[in-house]
């Protein structure tokens, strides 16, 4: 009998061992899972609604931001300003609200939804016309020849908003054969050649590279847009929506709007 514990203890114990020895070896993986749990925690997104024509700045500050960031994801839902503004109103979750104009940040600022906006660049219009300018549109008054096929932005846009102001300061009439829901689309149209020519921001002109040519005009400097930005009252990343106001207003993010062509305010 003796002899019979003595085996059972000989044989459990170097088990016992063994099963430790795994357990402890197991022990590793749980604990790099859990090491990564806080990474994977920290990863947030920050949601910015911004006009149309500063997709390529924001697009490009957004990656600058998440580099500096690790975890982080910038969101942008790009557009009419008025149409964001209105999405905003209605609940639409966002962060950041960057619009081309005052009026436009006036319909968030008058639902009390966001805090003082900052005016961070200004942007004028040009003529965008074809790369061959097959109409040979040269000046603004040259879009009241009803033979000249001419694009606008819907007057409640910016872009639109800009357009007649600076028409007004010539004393032209302009009749339209299209009016888009933002400058994007409105240059798309002179792009496919369904257009001789049409008002757009210089800055789009410029981020075409080449495919259209801009017309300055002095009536622009008469309709020039300010474009205010500001963090959301309840943005449900609000240290990080600080943070990226804090990347546009810095030199860097001053340096990306100045090289598309965006003016200090």
């Amino acid at each position: 009998m003796v002899f019979r514990r003595l085996s059972r203890w000989a044989i459990a114990l170097p088990a016992a061992f063994a099963l430790a020895g795994l357990a402890g070896c197991g022990s590793a993986e749980p604990a790099t899972s859990a090491s990564s749990a806080p990474a994977q925690a920290a990863a947030k997104e920050v949601t910015v609604f911004a006009a149309a024509s500063l997709t390529g700045t924001f697009t490009e500050l957004g990656k600058s931001f998440e580099s500096a960031h690790p975890g982080t994801t910038v969101k942008f839902n790009f557009g009419s300003s008025a149409t964001l503004a209105q999405q905003i109103v209605q609940g639409a979750p966002a962060d950041v609200f960057a619009a081309a104009s005052p009026a436009t940040m006036k319909t968030v600022t008058d639902a009390s939804l966001v805090g003082a906006p900052v005016t961070f660049v200004r942007n004028k219009l040009q003529i965008a016309v074809p790369a061959d300018n097959p109409a040979k549109v040269d000046a603004l008054k040259d879009l009241t020849d009803p033979k000249v096929k001419v694009a606008l932005c819907a007057e409640q846009v910016p872009c639109g908003a800009a357009a007649v102001k600076a028409l007004a300061a010539a004393g032209l009439t302009v009749k339209p054969v299209t009016l888009e829901q933002d400058v994007k689309a409105t240059l798309t149209k002179v792009q496919l050649g369904e257009v001789d020519a049409a008002l757009v921001y210089r800055t789009d002109v410029i981020a075409s590279g080449g495919k259209v040519t801009g017309i300055a005009f002095p009536e622009a400097d008469q309709a020039i847009n300010d474009y205010p930005i500001a963090t959301l009252s309840k943005a449900p990343a609000g240290d990080l929506a600080k943070q990226f106001v804090d990347l546009v207003l810095s030199q860097q993010g001053k340096d990306v709007l100045a090289k598309a062509g965006f003016e200090a305010p």
